[in-house]
């Protein structure tokens, strides 16, 4: 079944829809309720009187954003040299890409943090002479030093909140692992700047931590992905600056509320990629939960929800849970984005319909368990067990062929001999070339959307 409703609808303003797929029906003493929830952004333009500020634009500019650039300048960035030149490359391509009006900053990162660009703890505001000057600035850009990747997003946290603005995002490179400082210090930083600003993380090479790369973007809302070849960087650091140019509404939150009796038993995002938003949740008054999901411009994203009902008797039915977008404030009020999805629960003594899977719930499950089984795969390649690998690789091979998901399976094939897809029937590579490994690893929670 599909339901759904958006009543966000006053011209001029991006416009949230919400819909529900899902298979109402249980059998009776049946308890367990999925729905896949699509979300979809639309429009935008000029801002009516429905939503304000900070959170959108201003009427006739774009969104309001800052944007702060965390360059990795540790030592190894001159192995090879072109590595620092592409990097540089990379960051003046991507302040040619900001906006008239964004404000920004460029961070170099060593086991300490360094304004490199403007400089004085604050932010410049793009136009064609600030742009020239920070692509000037960046000529200075030199390697030498360690990584302590904590201490460059704690600088752009500082930067970014001195600027008033609907959207702040970040953009990280690294190309090596974080050593200088311990692995609770990164946690603390990414604890303190969740919230408060988005980031992308970006991989160059194949000397870093794919681990802590994707633990990064996981945490701020962002996006991961490697660069292997650093050649690649300018081209990766364009569209990722372009995109966060399109976003037009910041600190969306998917609200869930459910009835009393009723558990979560968790929310993900599965599209386009899986991110476990469960632990996420903050609470919103009675029996209702925020779930954060940052920042949007057009774009559409599934989430699976699954929640646990009181058992009940044949024909009866109840709502189970009422999704619905909102934008929370500080001291407790609340932006209402005008969309919400309802999920059902309805007893029937119909075997075929309360068996039925829902066909979104059904690829989206097995979208999770690729991801899961890709890592699983990949941590026990690393640990030496090679049947354990084997079985975890090849139960991802099986999947990703009956799920459509093309690239994944291309990924795999670069690790493992296919012999038979739909059996999951592979044999682990004798020689794997590492940007290959860490490709695989890195984008293993990217799905495909389901055909609806």
């Amino acid at each position: 079944m599909r339901s759904g409703m958006a009543n966000f609808s006053k011209s001029n303003v991006p416009q949230f829809a919400v819909d529900v797929y899902q298979n109402e029906y249980l059998p009776e003493g049946g308890r367990e309720v999925n729905a896949i929830v699509t979300v979809t952004a639309t429009g935008g333009g000029t801002v009516g009187s429905a939503v304000t500020a900070p959170h959108l634009y201003s009427p006739g500019q774009g969104p309001s954003a800052a944007v702060a650039l965390m360059v990795d300048c540790s030592g190894s960035m001159d192995y090879p040299p072109t590595k620092m030149r592409n990097a540089r490359d990379a960051t003046s391509a991507a302040i040619d890409t900001l906006r008239d009006g964004v404000h920004f900053a460029v961070v170099g990162g060593t086991h300490v943090a360094k304004e490199v660009y403007p400089g004085g703890g604050r932010l410049a505001v793009a136009d064609a002479t600030t742009r020239a000057q920070a692509k000037q600035a960046l000529r200075s850009l030199s390697a030498g030093g360690g990584t302590a990747i904590g201490t460059w997003l704690r600088l752009a946290d500082r930067l970014l909140s001195t600027a008033d603005v609907a959207i702040r995002h970040g953009i990280l490179l690294t190309d090596g692992r974080n050593e200088h400082e311990s692995p609770e210090d990164l946690k603390a930083a990414l604890d303190a700047c969740a919230g408060r600003f988005t980031c992308d993380a970006r991989g160059v090479g194949t000397d870093w931590e794919v681990k802590e790369v994707t633990g990064i973007a996981s945490a701020l809302l962002g996006t991961a992905d490697i660069v292997a070849d650093p050649a690649g960087l300018a081209a990766d650091f364009t569209q990722m600056m372009e995109t966060a140019m399109g976003k037009e509404v910041a600190d969306v939150a998917l609200r869930l509320w459910t009835p009393l009796g009723t558990t979560v038993k968790f929310v993900k995002q599965v599209a386009p990629t899986v991110e476990e938003l469960t632990g996420r949740r903050s609470e919103a008054g009675p029996r209702a939960g925020d779930y954060p999901t940052g920042s949007w411009g057009d774009e559409s994203r599934d989430y699976h929800i699954c929640v646990e009902v009181p058992a009940a008797g044949i024909g009866q039915e109840m709502l189970a849970a009422r999704v619905s977008l909102v934008i929370p404030e500080p001291g407790g009020s609340v932006q209402n984005l005008g969309a919400q999805g309802l999920v059902r629960a309805v007893w029937t003594d119909d075997m075929t319909a309360s068996t039925s899977i829902n066909p979104q719930v059904a690829h989206y499950t097995g979208q999770a368990e690729l991801a899961q089984a890709i890592q699983q795969g990949l941590d026990l390649r690393k640990a030496g067990d090679i049947d354990g690998a084997t079985a975890k690789l090849g139960r991802a091979v099986q999947l990703a062929g009956a799920s459509g998901n093309a690239d994944t399976a291309k990924l795999l094939a670069k690790v493992v001999d296919v012999v038979d897809a739909a059996a999951g029937t592979v044999r682990l590579k004798a020689k794997v070339e590492e940007a290959d490994e860490m490709t695989l690893e890195t984008r293993s929670t990217k799905t495909v959307r389901v055909k609806k």
